[in-house]
């Protein structure tokens, strides 16, 4: 059953799907609303089991609320590739040899490259890496482009931040999806680039940087 939220819920789900559990003075902060707003929003979402409330408890003073998107959130916020899942399962859902089943998933990331490919207007990788972002920003998917500094570069090494997965249902039954993505990105940014952080190992977000 799709998810069905109020207009004014959006820019909250997005807040939790980017930074994790966040209180209520983080959230009429961010959204620049009232307490009172917040909390029905909460309190809808709740209702829904899209969000849930967890108790922190300092050392001192009261303790507080922290509120975060529920698996059920999560999933349901996240937007299926419907040409990549059915790619995906008509070409991978039987197979067992590896050695073949790798090669099946390096043509189905050129053939979703193909799709895509005329929207990668970039001159370098950090300038691709945005128009992949654009990209799935057109399908609700948070992804960004940031940047990070290293001992070994004199320049900012950019890196492709996804704060939700296009298809999580396939990803915890198959990781070989997330093998499929980061070809895709190779393909799409003409760089080699590897999966520096997986939401499947406990990170908060799946990060792509050039390799």
């Amino acid at each position: 059953m799709a998810m069905h939220t109020e207009t004014s819920d959006t820019g909250l789900i997005e807040l939790l799907q980017q930074h994790g559990a966040l209180g209520i003075g983080d959230l009429t902060t961010a959204m620049h609303v009232t307490a009172t707003a917040v909390r029905q929003r909460l309190n809808r979402l709740m209702n829904q089991g899209i969000i849930k409330r967890e108790t922190a408890k300092p050392l001192r003073g009261r303790p507080s609320h922290r509120y975060s998107l529920t698996e059920k959130g999560r999933r349901q916020t996240a937007s299926n590739f419907a040409d990549l899942t059915l790619a995906l399962w008509q070409e991978v859902r039987s197979i067992k040899n590896p050695e073949v089943r790798g090669g099946v998933l390096q043509r189905i990331a050129k053939k979703m490259a193909g799709l895509y490919g005329d929207r990668m207007k970039g001159q370098n990788t950090a300038e691709r890496m945005q128009n992949v972002s654009d990209l799935m920003a057109e399908r609700n998917l948070p992804f960004v482009v940031e940047h990070r500094q290293t001992a070994d570069r004199k320049d900012p090494l950019p890196v492709l931040t996804a704060y939700a997965c296009p298809y999580p249902e396939l990803a915890e039954q198959d990781r070989g999806i997330c093998a499929v993505e980061k070809m895709l990105f190779t393909e799409l940014l003409g760089e080699k680039v590897r999966l520096s952080d997986c939401r499947l190992d406990g990170a908060t977000c799946c990060r792509f940087e050039k390799n």
